[in-house]
């Protein structure tokens, strides 16, 4: 006949048995931490854009007698009460037109009106087929291009820039916009495209 021995627990195993909570506990513990700053980063917004000058609190209003100069497109203000159909114009827009069709949610991308014939067409085809986007030649520019959305801008040395897509992907009906979804047609100019 045999015997069975009695199994004593070791000083290892009763180390083990009290070290299980504390890694279970612990475990858990970072992937509560783990999901609160994956949360965290979420809730904080996209990543802002480099040079991005922002005016919030612009007045609005209208009024038929306003115009505008400067070497920069306003960012917002008091505007006349008929946009700029969006499109792309070969020739300079009237700035209190196109500030209207930036209070409906299009980003107006102004141009050096000397700016380099494949740069404009780069300009063009990016343009073509948005349905929320301004595309002229702008007087006395400050930068050879500057991006323009109600409240914020953003001026460029070159079309190649990667801000420009990610300028207009996130204006164009953006976050600023005052009155998102409002028509950017049958007001007044006729676009070339």
């Amino acid at each position: 006949m045999k015997l069975k021995r009695k199994k004593t627990k070791t000083q290892d195993d009763k180390t083990a048995t009290k070290a299980r909570p504390i890694l279970i506990w612990g475990a858990v513990a970072v992937g509560i931490i783990g999901l609160a700053y994956l949360f965290f980063l979420n809730m904080r917004g996209p990543t802002p854009i480099t040079d991005l000058v922002r005016s919030f609190g612009q007045e609005r209003g209208h009024d038929n007698t306003i115009t505008y100069a400067g070497s920069l497109p306003p960012v917002g203000g008091v505007h006349n009460d008929v946009w700029q159909n969006c499109g792309i114009y070969a020739e300079p827009i009237d700035t209190e037109h196109a500030l209207h069709s930036l209070e409906h949610g299009a980003v107006w991308i102004a141009y050096q009106p000397d700016l380099p014939k494949q740069d404009v067409a780069t300009l063009q085809d990016l343009a073509r087929d948005e349905e929320y986007l301004l595309l002229s030649p702008y007087l006395d520019l400050a930068s050879p291009v500057v991006l323009t959305a109600w409240e914020v801008q953003l001026r460029l040395d070159s079309v190649d820039d990667t801000r420009l897509t990610e300028f207009i992907n996130r204006y164009q009906q953006g976050p600023t916009t005052p009155e998102k979804g409002a028509t950017c047609s049958d007001g007044v100019g006729t676009p070339i495209q």
